[in-house]
């Protein structure tokens, strides 16, 4: 996942570029960025943040660049903004997206003639450098915009700052947001809502999918009307979402605490205590103590003043490592008692089911699992949702291949999909046994689309039912 902000303000805006640009360290844990425009022309600077936060990276590029637009962000792949000069002129630009199509797009640009891109250290292309090129194609900015949203297979969503102001564009089916927030003398686009409330600044639009504006100092101006169908992703709410912002209206923190009442309401067991995996579990596990009258507690806490999630290693087995030394038990909530705890999804498993060791060792009774989210069976073809190169390094894809004899097509999957069946509850026990958890009950879809509120057409439910 990536995150993005801009502003464009009456007099330096460098200051609420970095911090607006630091409240979406929890979407990206690769590469920083900042470029912004002033007296003296563009300037730029990238940095690594695997090992250290964007905050202390980037203090002192915020020292010595002065600007009043300014774009940056939080990337988990690619290096940008870029700077690009061009027949549109030279202008910056960052991008949140995930492009199926590479292959297909680069084949299609070098045949009119481009002659190369830059290659990345692991030999990929800059997705970002081949939206520039898409962009490049048409001959105003406006139109080669609208083309790159348009032409790529997954998901796209822009700023693009020239001398005129700053462009933003949302995905055309609109599966990220992107935000405006208005004060005095400046306006700023972002990807989080509350990235810049403590700025001052107010909630001012949400644009719609495929929806184009441009920001200056003094307004915002729509360039392309909205589109009428979107799909947005339905994690934003379930676990890549701050607790702080919302999305089409409804807040994030709000929706947990929904899902997990609606957990609730369809559990059996009677733990001694309800907890959440920190982070993100926590607020699913307040809605389900508070709806069942079971007590909350915090048998483990976060140790963030060291290993906050930006520090997070991009090689799984270190992550794994990381993740339990970020643990810290509190033995007397836990010691012969029955938990039951709430984490956002189960990927993998490897974690959670190293989670459960931890509390049986530490003196737990007895462990249930309850995912905030249904069984993932696909992999998301929209959005950097997992590091995982394949299906089959989810667990459930692993589980259905083993029950299956290895015979899985999409007839088999829509089976599993269904929590009513028969195969869905051998593929739970199965997951279940593996992990080593007491009992396994994973939220239902429709409870879950129901604690968001927002009419199903409009929300991707992909990767956990394939349905587009």
């Amino acid at each position: 996942m990536s995150g993005f902000f801009g502003v464009a303000a009456k007099q330096d805006c460098v200051f609420d570029l970095f911090f607006g640009i630091d409240y979406h360290s929890h979407l990206g844990t690769r590469r920083g960025g900042m470029a912004v425009l002033g007296e003296n022309g563009f300037q730029r600077s990238i940095h690594n943040i695997e090992n250290a936060p964007f905050r202390t990276k980037f203090d002192k590029d915020m020292q010595e660049m002065k600007g009043t637009l300014g774009i940056g962000c939080i990337s988990d792949y690619e290096p940008q903004p870029l700077i690009v000069r061009s027949h549109h002129g030279t202008y910056a630009l960052t991008t949140i997206s995930k492009i199926n199509n590479i292959k297909d797009l680069t084949d299609t640009i070098f045949e009119k003639g481009h002659s190369h891109f830059l290659e990345m250290s692991g030999g990929d292309i800059n997705a970002t450098e081949l939206v520039a090129c898409l962009i490049n194609q048409k001959d105003n900015l406006i139109e080669g915009i609208q083309y790159a949203l348009e032409i790529i297979d997954g998901s796209l969503s822009i700023l693009l700052m020239n001398k005129n102001g700053i462009y933003a564009a949302r995905d055309k089916m609109g599966r990220t947001p992107v935000v405006i927030g208005k004060k005095e003398d400046a306006f700023c686009a972002s990807f989080e809502n509350f990235a810049y409330k403590n700025l001052g600044y107010t909630d001012y639009k949400e644009l719609g999918p495929g929806e184009i504006d441009i920001i200056t100092d003094k307004n915002c101006i729509t360039l392309v009307q909205p589109g009428k169908d979107m799909k947005i992703c339905t994690f934003l709410w379930v676990y890549y979402g701050y607790p702080s912002s919302s999305y089409e209206g409804l807040s994030v923190e709000k929706m947990r605490y929904h899902c997990g009442e609606k957990m609730a309401a369809r559990d059996n067991v009677k733990p001694d205590i309800v907890a959440g995996v920190p982070d993100s579990g926590i607020a699913h596990a307040i809605g389900y103590a508070n709806a069942s009258g079971i007590p909350f507690s915090r048998p483990f806490i976060k140790y963030t003043p060291t290993w906050p999630r930006s520090f997070m290693p991009t090689i799984q087995s270190q992550r794994n490592l990381i993740a339990k030394m970020k643990l810290i038990a509190v033995e007397d909530l836990i010691r012969d008692k029955s938990l039951l705890l709430i984490d956002d999804s189960i990927v993998r498993g490897t974690q959670l089911r190293e989670t459960t060791e931890f509390l049986y060792q530490s003196g737990a009774k007895e462990v249930h699992i309850r995912p905030a989210c249904p069984p993932l069976l696909y992999g998301c073809k929209y959005l950097n949702f997992s590091r995982s190169s394949s299906e089959m390094d989810l667990i459930t894809r692993r589980v259905i291949e083993r029950l299956e004899n290895g015979n899985v097509t999409d007839e088999v999957l829509q089976e599993y999909a269904d929590p009513e069946s028969e195969k869905y509850d051998r593929m739970v026990e199965e997951i279940r046994k593996e992990l080593n958890f007491t009992s396994l009950r994973f939220n239902r879809l429709d409870d879950m689309l129901d604690a968001v509120g927002i009419g199903r057409c409009k929300l991707c439910t992909y990767c956990w039912d394939g349905k587009e």
